[in-house]
């Protein structure tokens, strides 16, 4: 199995797109709405809440051991699952896929991955103490996950990239989906293609 390096999408990010990604940092506290959320619903267009939105999140929670990030939650009970742009899928509780069904075996089978090859996997996987917390996988084989901390308005993003090893991103769920879509229309300019369009695909 490859060797695992890390990289820091957020610096990466912030050289390419400083006023967005700086913004939206400075407001996480509190649980308040993350401006970068505000940004996301402009790029994909407002929704129709989600029919099958939950009146809360307590059985994901109760799983995770603590709130999950405001600005996921609320993306997710407005949109739903779905894809975005065309290749990030994320889950909803009550999805045709309910997150925590995937949750649970996201992480059995990394768990089980780093058990093998632990040098291959700088961070765990819930439910060991500080463990990543999946939340959703793109087209390219990468794999989404939270990196848990103190306050849940702080998680970073970590992404298990695939056979490219493990990028940080710092910053909340909401700056990375627009980031992840910057980056695609920055690839596909790059390959002359025409550049993927913001958008949500509900399923």
């Amino acid at each position: 199995m490859r060797r695992v390096w890390t990289t820091y999408l957020g610096r990466r990010f912030q050289d390419r797109y400083p006023a967005r990604v700086a913004r939206s940092r400075s407001d996480r506290d509190g649980g308040t709405q993350v401006p970068g959320l505000d940004e996301l619903t402009r790029l994909l267009g407002t929704p129709s809440p989600y029919a099958h939105a939950p009146t809360d999140w307590s059985e994901v929670e109760r799983y995770v051991g603590t709130s999950l990030p405001s600005d996921f939650k609320v993306f997710l009970d407005s949109y739903g699952p779905g894809v975005i742009a065309d290749e990030l899928v994320v889950f909803h509780p009550q999805g045709r896929t309910p997150l925590l069904e995937r949750m649970h075996r996201i992480h059995d089978t990394w768990t089980e991955a780093r058990c093998q090859y632990p040098d291959d996997f700088p961070y765990p996987f819930h439910p060991q103490p500080g463990g990543l917390i999946s939340w959703g996988y793109d087209y390219g084989g990468d794999e989404h996950f939270f990196l848990p901390c103190d306050h849940p308005g702080s998680w970073k993003i970590v992404t298990m990239a695939h056979e490219e090893g493990c990028e940080v991103f710092d910053g909340p769920f909401s700056d990375f989906v627009i980031a992840f879509m910057n980056r695609l229309q920055v690839m596909d300019g790059a390959d002359h293609i025409r550049p993927a369009v913001p958008s949500f695909e509900p399923y």
